[in-house]
């Protein structure tokens, strides 16, 4: 088991970010916004920078975190539903062409994990819906298979999947080694579901990465908090990943904002309790 975060949650000056992180002894880097730009609407340029700073750092790439199938199921122009982080607006018609692109940048930063999502939530997950999304990125997964990636599908609340059990349904239906998941206990609480254990046993079998962030419910409605003082059982899930000999990355992705409102601040905290669950707690390993 090993800490990360992603890098955006810190700072979008990305060289600070990465000696923030180095700081918690943090050598692996998750990259979603480098200097207010979406990963993957950097320009070249800006590509190859972040990749000699990092190099220049020792450090590696362990997950693009991509806004790939944040969009409609359908080709409308409604708004978003949830937070896009600094990504430009796409189309379902143009996510093949955007897979492309991420596991172009994947293979160049080194990293063979791409994070996507299950569209933006309009309404409730029917069957007809689930179905469709078992079609795009079942296609979707054949692809990133050729490319020689990995999509790793969050379970994201303002996405027709939220919780763990409604991922790990999709993901075995698809029934492809290229469409695993990233487990965010987070995201899942948000959504309604218990995420320790309900959530976690059902998407078990498919984790391949983990982001953490913690919450508390204030008149009905999710807070983030310091990791470690919330809702959701930390405790147990972590025991749980070292019981399970989970071997794979833990990405704080803090959205927690401390009074101050600095993002760098709120990440120290959060970081400092990951630093000693993962150091004490889980070994190190």
């Amino acid at each position: 088991m090993k800490l990360t975060a992603i890098t955006d949650e810190i700072s979008q000056d990305f060289d600070h970010a990465l000696a923030v992180l180095q700081e918690y002894g943090v050598q692996s880097a998750e990259l979603r916004g480098l200097w207010d730009v979406n990963i993957v609407d950097l320009s070249k340029d800006q590509v190859e920078k972040a990749k000699r700073i990092l190099d220049d750092k020792g450090m590696s790439v362990c997950c693009i975190a991509s806004p790939l199938f944040k969009c409609d199921l359908w080709e409308t122009s409604a708004e978003a539903t949830g937070p896009t982080h600094l990504a430009k607006e796409r189309s379902i018609a143009d996510q093949m062409a955007l897979l492309n692109h991420c596991a172009e940048l994947a293979h160049f930063f080194g990293t063979k994990l791409i994070r996507v999502f299950s569209f933006w939530r309009r309404g409730e997950l029917t069957k007809e819906i689930e179905d469709q999304i078992i079609q795009e990125l079942g296609n979707a997964a054949e692809s990133a298979q050729k490319l020689g990636v990995i999509l790793a599908l969050e379970n994201e609340h303002s996405c027709f999947l939220g919780t763990g059990e409604e991922v790990a349904r999709v993901i075995k239906a698809v029934g492809s080694p290229a469409l695993q998941a990233v487990w965010d206990p987070g995201n899942a609480f948000c959504a309604g579901e218990i995420p320790y254990p309900n959530g976690y046993e059902a998407i078990k079998p498919y984790i391949v990465h983990i982001h953490v962030k913690d919450a508390v419910k204030l008149n009905g409605k999710p807070k983030f908090v310091v990791m470690g003082t919330g809702e959701i059982d930390y405790y147990g899930q972590f025991k749980a990943l070292k019981d399970d000999n989970y071997k794979g990355y833990i990405s704080l992705e803090t959205h927690y904002r401390p009074a101050s409102g600095s993002a760098e601040e709120g990440s120290r905290e959060c970081l400092e309790y990951l630093k000693r669950v993962v150091a004490d707690f889980c070994g190190g390993s």
